[in-house]
């Protein structure tokens, strides 16, 4: 059975979420989100029947703080966390991504993300392209689904796919939108990601951001194509009239809002997607995707 554990990031619902699978040796965890989030996530573990400390294995789809932020506290508890080969050493020493993060979010960082501690070595397990886990009398998957993170990870279970970021951001009936933060957004890499959902072909889809979808093609086909639109919106405007950071935030936002009002969202939706999925954000990330693609284009000439 799996739990949809909704952690109420900043207040509002459908943000972030957690996910508790019943195993027949004890209950998992895919995805922790932020230790800001702790108190409600051990709630919804105590409101599905057990403690978090009955958590003996924790699987993330990437080490980004919304996902893995609190993984650290099952380790103190001793559970073993699962994680791609490119963010295991983050989670052992997360000094970089505590830097990286601190400069993005200031004086915001506690009050979003909390506290990150390192896990130790012997609790963490660096997790390869189809590496099967056999917990009690559920098998999980290990599908590298690079695009959104250089070390993503899609977790399949049966018919049901926890997608992490790749499979984007929906809340309620409003529309799928790609999660574009720097540094690792490659759209190319995204693409292909999405190829291996469809060859997959699940059920169903498990969003941390922040529901579960059956209408898989539909889903990831409006999601592809929006993430290309997105890219293609704002290519010119990095490469031709080179806008700087803030300007480019600010008209990024709007584009995304305009789009978002055509659509009859209401303004609580409007502000779920805010929390969940900043545009400014995803502005900055492909910002970044372009340059890195223009550089690699001359350095080859």
């Amino acid at each position: 059975m799996i739990h949809l554990i909704d952690l109420h990031f900043q207040g509002q619902l459908e943000a972030i979420a957690a996910f508790l699978i019943e195993t027949s040796d004890g209950p998992i965890i895919v995805e922790t989100g932020p230790h800001s989030t702790l108190p409600r996530l051990e709630q919804g573990i105590q409101e599905a029947g057990f403690q978090l400390t009955d958590v003996k294995h924790v699987f993330l789809t990437h080490i980004h703080l919304d996902h893995a932020g609190v993984a650290w506290k099952f380790a103190e508890h001793g559970a073993t966390i699962y994680v791609h080969p490119r963010g295991y050493p983050h989670m052992h020493d997360p000094s970089k991504l505590l830097k990286s993060a601190k400069m993005i979010y200031q004086e915001q960082m506690d009050t979003l993300w909390g506290t990150l501690k390192p896990i130790p070595q012997e609790q963490l397990v660096s997790v390869d392209n189809e590496d099967s886990f056999q917990i009690g009398d559920v098998l999980l998957k290990a599908w590298h689904t690079p695009g959104h993170a250089v070390h993503h990870i899609a977790w399949q279970v049966g018919a049901d796919l926890f997608a992490g970021d790749v499979a984007g951001v929906k809340i309620g009936t409003g529309p799928v939108v790609p999660p574009c933060p720097p540094p690792d957004i490659n759209v190319e890499d995204w693409k292909q990601s999405l190829q291996i959902i469809r060859k997959l072909a699940p059920e169903r889809i498990w969003l941390t951001h922040s529901q579960s979808i059956s209408d898989v093609d539909t889903h990831i086909n409006e999601l592809e194509k929006r993430l290309v639109d997105w890219a293609e919106w704002l290519k010119p405007k990095v490469l031709t009239e080179e806008l700087d950071n803030g300007v480019l935030m600010k008209d990024f936002e709007a584009f995304v809002l305009k789009e978002f009002k055509s659509m009859d969202l209401e303004p609580q939706v409007l502000m779920r997607y805010a929390v969940a999925n900043p545009a400014g954000m995803s502005a900055l990330g492909l910002k970044r995707y372009w340059v890195k693609k223009q550089q690699r284009e001359l350095g080859g000439r």
